[in-house]
């Protein structure tokens, strides 16, 4: 398939390289949004966003990018037909973040926005010692991308900015993760000294040393604090001995019941029904896709007649609205089944809480059960859109 659609789109610059006596803007734009399609479909994960404009007998590209491919396509096709161009894309990042092109969460939670704004949308959210490339600047704002491949943008208090060196070596520090849901980080090894921060699940800090019932830890901006050892363990501790299977996805969701519904939130402190999965499968130690809608492109179809049959505790049931003739299948949220007997999956709508396809159920969810799409395993199935924290990093004993 994928061989196929290279080859359309190959196809298409022939035929317009063909044309030379045509050479307009809205041409040029067809081509953009054909390569689009193909290298950068999803604006959420991948930039390709080009502007044309005749001037001085030459076309003016401007915008921005971050596929290398998709831009080397465009010009390559621009060179075939002829047409004489100046080239000012921006192929991020660039001069304007100089050589700190990574950054790492420096609050327990990172609001990540829509637009370089505090008052935008919140479209996603990052954690403490979370690592992210940094693609772009404005003002006190970075556009950064997660490692789920969402793009957007946070302020420059909720990040450490690094060169490739000081992220090397802050790799190579040994790593303490947060396992409470929720928590402190303390002046010194008694929880009854100063706050140094509040802490969530998923939360990373370097490792100073031991110190009693706690661990001495390093923020990315090298404060020090103390968390304790019952809410932290080490982070290769906690990767090689996590079940990672669909006890553990109920057991990890049920600890968030009745936290309260947030746009765009993906920690313990407050999520949309996306962020929700994501951070139940975050603690299975799994990096899944952010939204609903990407979501539903990742791992196994399971119940494809819409039975509710042959599901698995842990599968991702998708809701919304259906393909028509005229429209394409419309997901707009999403679950995790978990059976039971029951018919129960667990989702977050208002807040956190179980509902059920059984009408026999107390809380049986009519209207959910009515816009059901579909579910996706993705226990036990490989797929480069669901990262196997086991798999992608080095364990070391």
């Amino acid at each position: 398939m994928k061989l196929l659609k290279t080859l359309g789109l190959v196809l298409f610059v022939t035929l317009l390289s063909c044309n030379t006596t045509n050479n307009t803007v809205s041409e040029l734009e067809s081509l953009h949004a054909n390569i689009k399609k193909e290298y950068a479909p999803d604006k959420r994960v991948e930039l390709f966003d080009i502007r044309f404009e005749n001037k001085n007998n030459k076309v003016l590209l401007t915008g921005e990018t971050t596929s290398k491919k998709a831009i080397s396509i465009l010009l390559d096709s621009l060179k075939e037909r002829n047409v004489s161009f100046n080239n000012k894309v921006r192929i991020l990042p660039d001069s304007a973040v100089g050589n700190k092109i990574y950054a790492l969460g420096n609050n327990s939670v990172i609001n990540i926005r829509s637009k370089p704004k505090h008052s935008a949308e919140l479209g996603t959210q990052g954690l403490l010692g979370m690592e992210l490339k940094v693609l772009d600047k404005k003002g006190s704002w970075y556009r950064i991308q997660t490692p789920d491949k969402y793009i957007s943008w946070v302020d420059n208090g909720g990040i450490q900015r690094m060169t490739t060196d000081e992220l090397q070596q802050w790799n190579e520090k040994t790593k303490v993760i947060f396992t409470s849901n929720s928590g402190y980080v303390y002046e010194d090894a008694n929880d009854s000294s100063t706050r140094v921060s509040d802490i969530a699940f998923g939360g990373i800090l370097a490792l100073d040393k031991e110190s009693g019932s706690f661990y001495q830890v390093r923020y990315p901006d090298n404060r020090i604090g103390y968390v304790k050892k019952s809410e932290a363990v080490l982070y290769t501790t906690w990767l090689k001995n996590n079940p990672s299977n669909a006890s553990f996805i109920e057991a990890s969701a049920k600890t968030m019941l009745g936290v309260p519904y947030l746009w765009g939130g993906t920690s313990p402190k407050g999520n949309d029904c996306s962020g929700f999965t994501k951070t139940v499968y975050l603690m299975n130690g799994y990096v899944i896709p952010r939204d609903a809608s990407q979501q539903v492109h990742a791992g196994k179809v399971v119940d494809k007649d819409l039975t509710f049959e042959g599901l698995e505790k842990g599968d991702l049931m998708f809701f919304g609205t259906p393909a028509t003739k005229d429209k394409k299948q419309r997901v707009t949220h999403v679950g995790i089944w978990l059976g039971n007997g029951k018919g129960e999956f667990i989702h977050s709508a208002s807040n956190v809480h179980l509902s059920s396809i059984n009408e026999n159920e107390k809380h049986y969810d009519a209207f959910n059960k009515k816009r059901y799409l579909g579910s996706r395993r993705y226990l036990g199935v490989k797929d480069d859109k669901i990262i196997n924290l086991k798999e992608s990093l080095e364990i070391k004993p």
